[in-house]
């Protein structure tokens, strides 16, 4: 596969690449399934499932490999860190606000800004932290996703993966071993949210349209999984238990 120009353009990416890649290669064997769905070029907004501690690195280098660079929404108190903010910023990583607010929505139209002026991709895990669902269903989702999409007309790529949790279990140890085990990345094609252009600020339309998203996610998960997944997202809160997470939007 030809090098896309965002992964042959000198960056950051190339020694945390240096590092990350060649360790995950040993703890995860990945196969893609219709990988040439993640756009080549352009920006584009990735939504993804959410089970295990690992799997933001497993995704990071899978995007990688397919040659583009694996810029994540984060935590918008962490860009505050010091070191860990620095390095956030040079990495172009989308600072997300807790909290739905005027300046939080001024805060996200700013980063689609970003993300189309330089046609980078983000990574989003719209549930907002680890799934609850105890059979590692994709759960209710957060708005953060789709408000960054629309505000500024981006695609939404959904993608699955599966495996992650024979390397770490939710809130569990890393299993070295084996070496390599087998984990599966699915891309599907954009999510048509066509009905809700123009209503980012809409709490209704964001609401719908998150849904979509997440049952998009659950039906892709069941087809790699071999199963049928519940007709309803897990929401937590009918559980008592906490929504919070590093990436709530």
């Amino acid at each position: 596969m030809r090098a896309t120009a965002e992964k042959s353009r000198p960056s950051w990416f190339w020694p945390l690449g240096a590092i990350v890649v060649p360790f995950m290669s040993l703890l995860a064997k990945v196969r893609f399934i219709h990988p040439e769905k993640l756009p080549r070029e352009g920006a584009y907004v990735m939504v993804a499932n959410h089970y295990s501690e690992i799997d933001p690195l497993i995704v990071a280098m899978g995007v990688w490999r397919l040659g583009r660079a694996p810029r994540f929404m984060a935590k918008e108190s962490l860009f505050r860190v010091p070191v860990l903010g620095s390095a956030l910023r040079a990495t172009g990583m989308v600072p997300v606000a807790r909290r739905s607010t005027s300046a939080s929505a001024k805060e996200t139209l700013k980063a689609s800004n970003d993300i189309v002026e330089h046609g980078r991709g983000v990574i989003v895990y719209p549930e907002g932290t680890l799934t609850r669902d105890p059979e590692l269903w994709p759960m209710r989702g957060k708005t953060g996703a789709v408000r960054l999409a629309l505000d500024a007309g981006l695609p939404v790529i959904p993608a699955v993966q599966w495996g992650a949790q024979e390397i770490m279990p939710r809130y569990g140890k890393l299993r070295l071993f084996p070496w390599r085990k087998p984990v599966t990345i699915a891309f599907g094609d954009p999510i048509d949210l066509s009905a809700y252009a123009g209503r980012a600020h809409s709490q209704a339309a964001l609401t719908e349209a998150t849904t979509l998203v997440m049952d998009r996610l659950a039906e892709m998960l069941g087809e790699l999984r071999g199963e049928t997944p519940p007709a309803e997202r897990w929401n937590p809160a009918k559980h008592d238990q906490k929504e919070t997470g590093r990436y709530d939007a």
